[in-house]
């Protein structure tokens, strides 16, 4: 396939990504919209590559930076956006225990930068967890892993959903 087609399809990915992040101005949007845009970069790496998901990627973070709600842009930037990338990487592995560890590593890795950096922005402190208890930041933390599990599980019946539908009709388009 031309390398034209593939800047072609990648470009469109990521327009799509950015006119998605900016429905996160909406409320209570600020967490769904990034995880759902990120399922876009999961169709690049189906029918093109992970190198060619990531140039999207990077593409559409760079846009996303300049345009998004500010929390949202964080989420996707520094989780959302390449997590279907580097869970297609991380898959490839065929040990499920370590893949597991790698997933869960990178999202505490991500979840707690991002903490940082508003932390550091906003002044926001762990003393605002303060209201789930003693343990409030642990107990966040603690069900944000369960609802990443979840959120892991769903991007791939959606990969499974999209192959079974979709992928045959792309391949054709782009005359794979």
């Amino acid at each position: 396939m031309k390398n034209s087609i593939k800047i072609t399809f990648c470009s469109i990915i990521t327009a799509l990504s950015v006119i998605f992040m900016l429905l996160s101005y909406f409320p209570y949007f600020t967490y769904a919209v990034p995880a759902v845009t990120g399922l876009l970069m999961m169709i690049v790496v189906i029918e093109l590559s992970t190198r060619w998901a990531f140039a999207a990627y990077v593409a559409s973070s760079l846009l996303v930076f300049l345009f998004a709600e500010p929390e949202s842009k964080l989420m996707y930037i520094c989780l959302f956006g390449y997590y279907p990338i580097l869970k297609a990487i991380i898959e490839k592995l065929n040990k499920p225990v370590i893949e597991w560890i790698l997933k869960l590593l990178v999202f505490n890795a991500a979840v707690i930068s991002v903490y940082l950096i508003f932390a550091g922005i906003f002044g926001i402190s762990l003393d605002d967890f303060k209201t789930l208890g003693k343990y409030g930041a642990y107990v966040f933390l603690a069900v944000g892993n369960a609802v990443f599990v979840l959120y892991d599980i769903a991007v791939s019946r959606t990969a499974m959903f999209y192959i079974s539908r979709f992928h045959n009709r792309v391949k054709k388009m782009l005359k794979l």
